[in-house]
């Protein structure tokens, strides 16, 4: 299965590694339908793919909203008359001690994080079913494989999208619909998750450790194109991505 001419759709992708994965899969042919909520950084976006000979759409979407979500892939469906991938992105990381009781950002988590990926998943499922084929792809984290400190609430939901993403596979095998699953593990990527960090003690040490060690969004968009780049019969499900440096 080659990148080129698969079209794609990616959430999250305003900035960071959905920008970044935009713009690989697009510069090696394949068309890209980009949601976020940020208009303005989209149609930028959209805009330079285009200008180096790529194709792209973008719809204002919010994750939360699973008529968003749908919108977003009827309209990678009108506009390039398929579908091929979704690459569930979109996430936040408001870390902080489970103490802190930081209640209010714990259910935006769940409500991003959880519940925007099915989202995701519902908005795609029923095509894949019916053409035998597809490919989700969903970032976890390393906060989904491994427990942290600080990191309770947002590894819980991490956690559950790689339960998640395993059973689809698991489920899509038993039912022949030949639905392959990709779950990403970034380690420190240098993105603007930090960003939404309000606890200061939680915001200092991880942009020590980010400062120190962190890499680039494009590393995890290799990642993402050689798993769709893979034949339809290989289904390589699981990527753990660290920085060299990091312990």
């Amino acid at each position: 299965m080659s990148v080129k001419n698969k079209v794609v759709v990616i959430t999250g992708a305003s900035s960071g590694i959905g920008e970044a994965t935009a713009k690989l899969l697009a510069s090696n042919g394949a068309k890209v339908v980009l949601g976020a909520r940020r208009e303005e950084k989209l149609n930028n976006i959209v805009k330079e793919i285009e200008a180096n000979g790529g194709e792209a759409a973008y719809q204002v979407t919010d994750v939360r909203d699973a008529k968003e979500v749908q919108s977003l892939v009827q309209l990678a469906k009108d506009k390039f008359g398929t579908l091929d991938v979704i690459f569930n992105n979109a996430g936040i990381m408001p870390s902080s001690p489970i103490s802190a009781l930081h209640t209010d950002e714990w259910n935006d988590m769940i409500d991003i994080n959880i519940k925007g990926v099915l989202n995701g998943v519902a908005a795609v499922m029923p095509d894949f079913i019916s053409q035998k084929h597809g490919h989700i792809i969903t970032t976890s984290s390393v906060a989904g494989i491994k427990s942290f400190p600080g990191s309770g609430v947002y590894g819980a939901t991490k956690f559950a999208v790689r339960n998640l993403m395993e059973v689809i596979r698991m489920e899509s095998a038993q039912e022949d619909t030949n639905i392959r699953t990709s779950t990403l593990y970034p380690a420190a990527i240098n993105t603007e998750l930090l960003n939404t960090i309000t606890d200061e003690d939680a915001k200092k040490g991880m942009d020590a450790l980010y400062d120190q060690v962190g890499i680039a969004p494009i590393s995890i968009a290799r990642v993402v194109n050689f798993a769709i780049d893979q034949p339809e019969e290989v289904n390589v499900n699981e990527f753990t991505i660290y920085p060299t440096k990091q312990a």
